[in-house]
């Protein structure tokens, strides 16, 4: 097959991206496991799109894949990648690294390790500038200093020749949204991007991604467990479990009248609904293991609404309202609740 580059945007109402049927295998010691099993989601500019769930449910995964940066024990199986109407996955990897930037960007959760701690981070900001546009490195290295001012980032001229351990948690995030978004690209994927931080810098890197999201018309893919932060932050949110999707719509919708199991009891596991001398409220049991998948329904372990048919055979995604799609076979028993 001939590769091509990406071409330019073929309209506005086109989606920014577009995941079809995204399948990554996994090599363990145990063997080969399906880590993410026809996930689709699309997201247009100006827009943020959450991916939900709980920890190995498969959103860094699909994150991962969606920007080529997959361990070498995980390889794509399945499905497309589309942005600027090509196909990511079918690109050389010379024509994706073209991509990466300018098109598709990516914070980090943990910025300590995603940045270089032996190089100055004005030089690791002003890098992309000189890779994809030419500059010197005194251009590169103005451009850095504009972005950490842009970010936050307090006496950034001074601050440009620090390293990354002499910044805060708060700061080096800054840093990595400035690195992320210094070329402009139509797609930023934001994963965890609020771990291990208090309540207070959680709200500000989230404004400042809103903020920056305004300015740019980017699309933003957030990756998160926060059930706040997506409430606040997300158009549309896609739910997955164990590796697939198992409901996706509009947040406010979603939120308002969950259509699967699993999201009413991600919903139902808000602190704010406990009874206080009562055990906290949560989903009962644990994901099942990737190489333990059970066949019909992943959560029917822990299912409240479990029958034969979901021992049996695997739900699909369905229509479930304007926008909306479930895999559950007994959705409406939700719906009329």
């Amino acid at each position: 097959m001939t590769r091509t580059a990406a071409p330019a945007p073929t309209g506005t109402d086109d989606p920014a991206l577009d995941v079809e049927g995204l399948c990554v295998d996994l090599s363990t010691p145990l063997g080969t496991v399906r880590a993410v099993d026809g996930v689709s989601f699309s997201v247009r500019r100006g827009r943020t799109l959450a991916l939900l769930g709980e920890s190995g449910c498969g959103k860094s995964m699909t994150a991962l894949s969606v920007v080529g940066l997959l361990d070498p024990a995980a390889r794509v199986t399945g499905g497309a990648v589309r942005v600027r109407g090509s196909d990511t996955l079918r690109l050389s990897p010379a024509e994706r690294r073209k991509l990466a930037g300018p098109v598709l960007s990516i914070v980090f959760q943990d910025a300590l390790t995603a940045l270089n701690p032996v190089q100055p981070v004005g030089r690791q900001i002003g890098e992309a500038f000189r890779i994809h546009r030419g500059l010197s490195r005194r251009e590169a290295r103005e451009k850095a200093i504009e972005l950490m001012t842009r970010v936050g980032i307090p006496e950034p001229r001074e601050r440009a020749r620090s390293y990354p351990h002499q910044f805060s948690g708060g700061m080096r995030q800054r840093l990595l949204i400035a690195m992320a978004v210094a070329l402009d690209p139509d797609v930023l994927i934001a994963d965890e991007p609020t771990t291990a931080l208090d309540v207070t810098v959680q709200a500000q890197i989230m404004r400042l991604l809103r903020d920056i999201q305004n300015e740019r018309d980017m699309a933003l893919v957030l990756i998160t467990h926060d059930l706040a932060v997506v409430a606040q932050r997300a158009d549309d949110v896609v739910i997955m479990y164990a590796g697939t999707v198992v409901e996706k719509g509009p947040v406010r919708d979603v939120f308002s009248a969950p259509r699967h199991p699993y999201t009413q009891g991600l919903l139902d596991s808000v602190p704010e609904h406990a009874v206080r001398g009562r055990p906290l409220p949560a989903v009962p049991g644990s994901p099942p293991e990737l190489s333990a998948v059970p066949p019909g329904c992943a959560f029917q372990d822990r299912c409240p609404l479990v029958r034969e048919r979901c021992v049996r055979e695997r739900p699909v995604l369905r229509p479930a309202g304007e926008g909306r799609t479930t895999a559950c076979h007994f959705a409406e028993e939700l719906t009329h609740a």
